[in-house]
Formats: C-alpha cells, structure tokens, sequence
C-alpha cells in the first residue's frame, strides 16, 4: 500500500489493522537508486503484525521486495538497528545513496502504555544485489 506524509509532517504508517507493510510513495521504487522505505507495524491490537520478526535479521539474510509490476528486487541486509523514537537519525535513514538501497522500518524496544507506543524503532538497512 502507498504510504504519504501525515499533517504532522511524520511518515504515515499502514493503519494498525494492516495485515501487509506500505511503502513510501516519495521514495524511490524498489530497484531504483536510492533508499526505498517499507514501513510496517510489530504488532496489532490482535497479535503479532507483518514486521513482528523483523529485528531476527541479521547482516547477509536475504529480503525479496514485488513491486506492483510484479518484479522481484532481491536485497541483502547489512545492518540492523535501534532508534529512540525521540532521535531518530531522520537524514541517514532517508538520505540519498548512490545505489538500490533498502529501508525497513518498525517499533521495537518497550512499550509504554501511557504514549500507546513502542519508544524506539527498528530500522534494517539492505543493499540490492538483483532485480
């Protein structure tokens, strides 16, 4: 599902609900030069969501990306890691790369009850190695 900006000026996320994660519509699509950003929840007000697992990855797994046009974009994970929400490095999540560049993104670390939210978020980054 495509993703915008909120009012707010935040990234929009996949309403809660969302069985499936969205991708950011002004970043690039999948294979192009540049970060595409997938965002996606960890859990649902049922259960575990579509990026429950996401924080398992490790450097060298594997992460295949089907764009709307049916083509498979075969990434490669090269980090994973923890942002507190309150600084959350905007610039070097979302800059630009000189090549295919993958974002995942989710929440993760402690939930605190009173905000409704997780405090920190995950964000695995991955380098394309085949379209």
């Amino acid at each position: 599902m495509p993703l915008g900006i909120d009012p707010d000026h935040s990234l929009q996320v996949p309403p809660l609900s969302a069985e499936e994660a969205g991708w950011y519509k002004y970043s690039p699509t999948p294979g192009e030069i540049g970060p595409t950003v997938i965002l996606g929840h960890v859990d649902s007000n049922t259960g575990p969501s579509v990026f429950f697992k996401l924080g398992a990855l490790r450097p060298g797994d594997r992460v295949s990306v089907k764009r709307a046009d049916g083509i498979v974009v075969v990434f490669r994970v090269t980090r994973v890691v923890s942002y507190p929400k309150s600084s959350f490095p905007a610039a070097q999540v979302y800059g630009n790369t000189k090549n295919p560049q993958l974002r995942l993104i989710t929440c993760g670390g402690r939930y605190d009850s009173v905000r409704r939210s997780h405090v920190d978020n995950i964000v695995v980054y991955a380098s394309s190695v085949s379209v």
